[in-house]
């Protein structure tokens, strides 16, 4: 059973760059459980109200707004954090959108598109996509970092060596995360929570979601990793793999022409057999697909698959 949080950090306590100097909204104990509120990524400017006009009026200095900072007592530099995810609070409603000059096929869709989703909050039943389809959902947070030792304000769009927006969907509940610790008392921070995502995120949007997460904070002496490292609680893929997937590819020397390629093909493949338009095929394609690199030994060429779960629509 989740333990009692013993603190909530209120939504207006959040930034949007890693910064050192930042105050610390609250400082506790190791092994303190908290309840972070989230907002979505767009920091308020899309709601359940929206149209696509919002999409062309996002101001990028208010995206990817992450709750905290929580200085953690006794963690220094060269110490690990360890984030205990509990439990997600999803707010019931969501977005995806296409926002011209972002996401892993920017040149192909210049035109801005949203998509508005409706979920169950609490049965977590999987969401109706409006053009066809229903898609598995499955909560976490695409933003979980902690301040980094170099001075100033540091973009928060970009993954880091001490996390930040890394979008990895198994950040789901039960996980656990280890972050390398860079500055005293750690100053961690967690934002950007999905209702569901595909691996890649290939538009650059998931179905952004606000979210209340629990979590517990823990410092490991002198065990701070290079990179991120987590553990999950049990199997990933359920229950997107429960019926099997439709799988394109991409072959080349160059991996990310391998992704657009693989990606590309499967957008083809849903129009021609759902009847999906190219731009309804590639937010779809961002919250439920996930991207592989299938090889990368037999040189020249390496592969890159992309995995669509048949689930959606059968």
């Amino acid at each position: 059973m989740t333990r009692k949080p013993a603190y909530t950090i209120h939504h207006h306590d959040h930034h949007t760059g890693w910064d050192n100097a930042i105050p610390p909204r609250l400082r506790v104990a190791p092994g303190t459980v908290l309840d972070f509120e989230v907002i979505d990524a767009s920091g308020g400017q899309i709601t359940s109200e929206s149209d696509v006009t919002a999409v062309t009026r996002i101001d990028p200095g208010r995206v990817n707004p992450v709750t905290g900072p929580v200085f953690i007592d006794g963690a220094e530099p060269g110490d690990a954090l360890k984030v205990t995810l509990l439990d997600y609070a999803p707010s019931g409603w969501g977005w995806t959108a296409n926002i011209p000059g972002f996401g892993l096929l920017a040149d192909q869709f210049p035109d801005p598109a949203l998509a508005l989703w409706s979920y169950d909050a609490r049965g977590l039943t999987p969401a109706l996509y409006g053009p066809g389809g229903r898609v598995p959902l499955k909560p976490f947070a695409g933003t979980i970092g902690l301040a980094p030792a170099a001075p100033g304000r540091h973009d928060v769009i970009p993954p880091r060596r001490v996390g930040g927006n890394m979008d990895i969907r198994d950040m789901a509940a039960g996980t656990e995360l280890l972050l390398p610790v860079e500055v005293p008392g750690a100053l961690f921070s967690i934002g950007d929570t999905h209702a569901a995502q595909g691996d890649g995120e290939v538009c650059g949007t998931a179905i952004e979601s606000p979210m209340t997460v629990t979590l517990q904070l823990d410092v490991v002496k002198g065990a701070a990793p290079r990179h991120p490292r987590f553990c999950t609680p049990g199997p990933v893929s359920r229950p997107k793999d429960e019926r099997g997937f439709w799988v394109t590819t991409g072959i080349g020397p160059d991996l990310f022409e391998g992704a657009r390629a693989a990606v590309s093909e499967m957008i083809e493949h849903l129009g021609t057999t759902q009847g999906l338009s190219a731009v309804d095929a590639y937010l779809l394609c961002s919250v439920c697909a996930d991207l592989r690199i299938s090889e990368i030994v037999d040189q020249p060429n390496w592969v890159v698959s992309f995995y669509f779960p048949r689930i959606v629509f059968e």
